[in-house]
């Protein structure tokens, strides 16, 4: 008896959500559910600027494809396959090629993190140059980065002298 693993299936860009709805109504209505037996839109949250307020939002880690658990047959693989919006398994020809589970265990990880960490990529004493507020556009100094909050004092050049200001680090990129 061939054996339960994760597969990777492509859809259309931004259907992943109707496809994961749709392929779940299906399994349920064909009694798939001892051969298909989960499928999951890969998520996780970031940390966005939007005008000029930090606001986390849930992104797909991969767009334009869905996992899904199941133990390919003949049947299970028509019922995905012919899912409206699917185009197909990732693999080789029309077999599908199962997903390692360390894979699977560090997306799980991924998806699962509450609270989004900040990637600051600059060290004190580098100049950055400054992408959004008041000062966009301005090359400044890095004089403090804050790990914790996520932000970075920097020091912009204002009528001959340097003047500190605190940015979000999103609002700064490397020169």
């Amino acid at each position: 008896m061939p054996e339960k693993n994760w597969y990777v299936i492509h859809t259309y860009s931004g259907y992943e959500e109707a496809v994961a709805k749709n392929l779940k109504q299906r399994i349920e209505s064909l009694g798939m559910d001892d051969k298909i037996f989960n499928v999951i839109v890969p998520k996780e949250k970031k940390i966005k600027i939007k005008e000029g307020k930090r606001k986390t939002v849930e992104e797909k880690i991969y767009p334009g494809y869905i996992l899904v658990e199941m133990i390919v047959t003949d049947d299970s693989w028509y019922v995905v396959r012919n899912t409206p919006n699917v185009t197909g398994f990732v693999g080789a020809g029309t077999t599908p090629i199962p997903v390692s589970l360390e894979e699977i265990t560090e997306l799980k990880k991924r998806m699962e993190m509450s609270e989004p960490e900040f990637n600051i990529e600059v060290s004190v004493g580098e100049l950055v140059k400054i992408t959004d507020g008041p000062f966009k556009d301005s090359e400044a100094k890095v004089s403090e980065i804050d790990r914790e909050r996520g932000k970075v004092k920097v020091l912009v050049s204002m009528f001959g002298r340097d003047t500190p200001v605190e940015l979000d680090s999103l609002q700064i990129k490397k020169i």
